[in-house]
């Protein structure tokens, strides 16, 4: 029975990680209850960049593979063309992502930001099964039969259709060159684009995108050494007392009283009673330490709440012991590390261990996705990570899904659909990545060809090049912009020559 039961939590460890580190932190979601496509022609404005679009929508097919199927449903996509040259002008289409596409549009700033200077249209194209884009309505989250649409393949066709439709039906539009962009799972989206539809995209900008994050493509350890490097570079023996902190939770929590004084720490909204409930403790701070490497960016940014310019070095800070400390002391530095990200400006009464800065996004859409055909391997050893060993066991993963959905992962059906590694036949595709993100572990971070191309950003944190230009952004990022700006050009310059 206990190994029944290890086994069981493995298996949903494994599943919640995959599902909560390829989020985007402060993406908002509504998948339970979400609402029905009620706003038409609206604009939006993002808090810091003030942007207008156009709310459209498409009648789009349920399913693009099969003929049983013949339904349709309302897919959501933003319009900017106020730049826009319909003489030949580009259309930059932004392949939507796991949330509501109204966020993606207001934070990708790198598109806003050189939409005048291309005379581009700017597009952003909502992912089936998130946002507004529900293929069944209220019903679609219900059970895995309205679930079986959700899939990367049918996403990918759901934006092939829709580009045709709009170089059909908008004046100026048959010459307008198309480039894809995405971050993270939107950018390995966009990488897909191209190489499942040359014809339809031009090139593509794939940024932050682990289009490798799969089963025997890169070891499992990989992301979270990479997080526990980002934390040791602080210079404060960071990730040191990180990886010490998870033995003093367990002796701490062995008494009332230490569960007590825990609660009073950290400051939590529902106090621990019982010390296996210590765990759920342990999983909001991994996810925690996780989240603060993607977000570690160079200047001030909004998520839960305001973060600091360079949160980690912040972070650590309060975790700067050089030698051994009592358990309670090496607890109180870390509840105070936690207290930064989650309450900076200190407005929050009390912190809550179920809510975390990706706690929002359509949890449930993205575990049946990572519970179908996103399967992405991951594991510590707690050596050369700061975290708790934890191997990475499929069987579990796949009982867990099970579980939850009824259907088992196939775990090697991305390398056999998108090629895995052997993807030099494509063209015209940029990976982006930053040397900060957990996620290039799994990214494509070194030239495969001319045209296959990688740009590393050192002190860029989870897709930083498709933010908006800051002054206190990096050298990095700058160049890396200029670069894919650069490329931008020539593949619209070499459409334009086709014949």
């Amino acid at each position: 029975m206990k190994q029944e039961v290890g086994t069981a939590r493995l298996g949903r460890a494994a599943l919640v990680s995959i599902v909560v580190t390829l989020c985007l932190s402060g993406v908002r979601v509504t998948a339970l209850k979400p609402q029905l496509f009620t706003r038409r022609g609206a604009s939006g404005y993002s808090a810091e960049h003030a942007v207008s679009y156009e709310t459209r929508y498409f009648e789009q097919k349920i399913d693009h593979f099969g003929f049983l199927e013949d339904g349709t449903f309302k897919h959501r996509y933003l319009v900017a063309n106020q730049s826009w040259n319909p003489e030949g002008g580009p259309i930059l289409f932004y392949t939507g992502n796991e949330g509501d596409i109204a966020w993606f549009c207001n934070n990708t700033g790198f598109m806003w930001d050189i939409a005048e200077e291309l005379g581009a249209m700017l597009v952003f194209a909502e992912h089936r099964y998130y946002g507004e884009s529900l293929p069944f309505g209220q019903d679609s989250y219900s059970d895995s039969k309205h679930l079986n649409y959700l899939t990367s393949e049918q996403a990918l066709a759901d934006f092939a259709v829709l580009i045709q439709e709009l170089k059909s039906t908008v004046t100026g539009a048959q010459l307008s060159p198309v480039i894809a962009l995405g971050g993270s799972y939107g950018g390995m989206l966009s990488a897909w684009m191209r190489m499942k539809y040359p014809h339809i995209v031009v090139g593509a900008l794939a940024a932050s995108a682990p289009i490798w994050q799969f089963p025997g493509m890169v070891p499992c350890g990989d992301f979270y050494k990479v997080v526990t490097q980002d934390f040791a570079k602080s210079g404060f023996n960071c990730d040191v007392n990180v990886r010490r902190s998870w033995r003093a939770i367990d002796n701490v929590s062995s008494t009332d009283q230490g569960l007590q004084w825990l609660s009073e720490q950290f400051g939590l909204c529902v106090p621990l009673k019982k010390r296996e409930e210590a765990l759920s403790l342990k999983g909001w701070l991994q996810e925690t330490w996780v989240n603060l490497a993607m977000v570690d960016y160079p200047y001030e940014a909004s998520f839960l709440q305001p973060l600091p310019r360079w949160p980690i070095q912040v972070v650590c800070k309060y975790l700067g012991f050089e030698s051994a400390v009592s358990d309670y002391q090496l607890l109180h530095g870390i509840s105070q590390a936690a207290k930064l990200y989650y309450n900076y400006t200190g407005r929050s009464s009390c912190l809550n261990t179920s809510e975390t800065a990706t706690s929002s996004l359509g949890f449930l859409g993205w575990y049946y996705q990572a519970c179908t055909e996103m399967v992405m391997p991951m594991c510590t050893d707690g050596i050369q990570d700061m975290f708790e060993p934890q191997e990475w066991n499929f069987q579990a993963f796949s009982d867990e899904c099970h579980s939850l959905f009824g259907i088992r992962p196939r775990a090697d059906w991305a390398g056999t659909v998108y090629g895995g590694k052997d993807i030099a036949s494509h063209s015209n595709i940029i990976f982006s990545n930053g040397g900060l993100d957990p996620w290039s572990s799994g990214g494509v971070t070194r030239n495969i060809s001319d045209s296959l191309v990688a740009i590393m950003i050192p002190e860029g944190a989870h897709h930083l090049d498709l933010r908006y230009n800051n002054a206190n952004d990096p050298p990095s990022v700058r160049t890396a912009r200029a670069l894919e700006l650069m490329y931008f050009k020539k593949w619209i310059m070499q459409a334009k020559k086709a014949p």
